[in-house]
């Protein structure tokens, strides 16, 4: 009677998990990634094996486990990034133009005269109506749309860039008004 060597032969056992490993994956690269990850979750649970169920079928249900596992997280994956391609970016057009221009409408907001700035506020801002601003204000409904529209056209010479004495407000390296100086 022939006595084995050791119970625990796992590289007696490799041919056999390769070609396991190749009917399961039908590629040679990830059979031998299968093989290898096998492999070290057998060398990571070998204090879990059972002498008496055999090493080779205890590899063959460790490297299935393996397979099937990767399979999992592979579709998961798959998931995730589909659920990801349908959502809508988060990030949109850069928005330090857009701050710089709302800096400057406020401040130019902030510098209008206190009349103007608060019948602006009033209608713009709170949304009232004339009757309501001009109630609110204690003035005439045509005292209140006189200062409206000085408010506004302040606030329109700074969109423009044309306040400050007809000067464009901000200065276009390079652009048009390079050429005019």
């Amino acid at each position: 009677m022939m006595q084995k060597s050791s119970t625990f032969d796992v590289l007696g056992q490799l041919a056999a998990l390769r070609r396991y490993a190749r009917a399961l994956t039908r590629d040679e690269a990830d059979a031998e990634d299968l093989v290898q990850d096998a492999l070290l979750r057998a060398y990571e649970k070998r204090s879990g094996f059972d002498p008496e169920r055999g090493v080779r079928g205890w590899l063959f249900s460790i490297l299935h486990n393996v397979f099937v596992d990767r399979r999992r997280a592979r579709r998961a994956e798959v998931e995730r990034e589909n659920h990801l391609a349908g959502i809508e970016p988060m990030a949109g057009e850069p928005a330090q133009e857009h701050h710089v221009r709302l800096a400057q409408i406020r401040d130019a907001f902030m510098v209008l005269p206190e009349e103007q700035r608060s019948a602006l506020h009033l209608v713009a801002i709170e949304g009232l109506g004339y009757a309501e601003a001009a109630a609110a204000l204690g003035i005439p409904q045509g005292t209140l749309m006189s200062r409206l529209s000085r408010a506004r056209a302040a606030l329109r010479a700074v969109e423009d860039g044309t306040a400050a004495g007809g000067r464009p407000h901000l200065k276009v390296v390079g652009g048009p008004d390079e050429s005019s100086r």
